[in-house]
């Protein structure tokens, strides 16, 4: 199975930003992450590509259903080549899950692995379908507050992975208490 040229394999990261964005600030931080806090993007279509050794095909979705789009945000991340995905829809569809969703399914017929970054429950159905045993499938999430269904995944072979933890895509330690397994655990981070 190759997806791009030369032979090598592809790992498509799919980003869901409203998902990781809300979950940062309304879960983790308790307020609107400033421009500081949020997740350096980069680091994470670099953390795809180290993990799984390969190239990084990065789809950032964003909603445009007001007709505006965050010109310098959409430039950021052409220039640390992500496709940015800007979709409009009516005020009563969840275009950027719609999208995603339209994504996966479309995955599901294309050799490559897959990396979803979001916590959402409503791209089970599609993360499921993947699991076929011919390619690698991801989330990068926040592990507490990822949906409980995905979790249940890793058995069938998903591979979570901490945005915080194993992906370093933050400058500073964010204020989260979450379970740290005694082999990870690094007292310096509280001293």
């Amino acid at each position: 199975m190759t997806d791009v040229p030369g032979g090598a394999r592809q790992t498509y990261l799919l980003v869901d930003g409203e998902n990781v964005d809300a979950t940062l600030g309304l879960s983790v931080l308790g307020h609107r992450p400033a421009p500081e806090e949020r997740p350096r993007w980069d680091r994470i279509s670099e953390f795809a590509s180290r993990t799984w050794g390969q190239p990084v095909r990065g789809l950032f979705f964003l909603n445009a259903s007001t007709g505006q789009m965050p010109m310098s945000f959409v430039q950021a991340l052409l220039a640390m080549s992500y496709h940015p995905i800007p979709l409009a829809g009516s005020s009563s569809e969840k275009v950027v899950d719609i999208g995603i969703q339209r994504t996966l399914e479309a995955l599901r017929d294309r050799p490559g692995d897959v990396l979803l970054a979001s916590h959402d429950g409503d791209f089970l159905p599609q993360l499921e379908s993947l699991l076929d045993g011919t390619r690698r499938v991801g989330v990068l999430c926040f592990r507490e507050f990822v949906n409980a269904k995905i979790t249940e995944l890793t058995a069938a072979g998903l591979e979570l992975y901490d945005l915080e933890d194993d992906v370093v895509a933050f400058n500073t330690p964010l204020p989260r208490v979450r379970i740290i397994p005694l082999e990870q655990f690094d007292p310096t981070r509280y001293l």
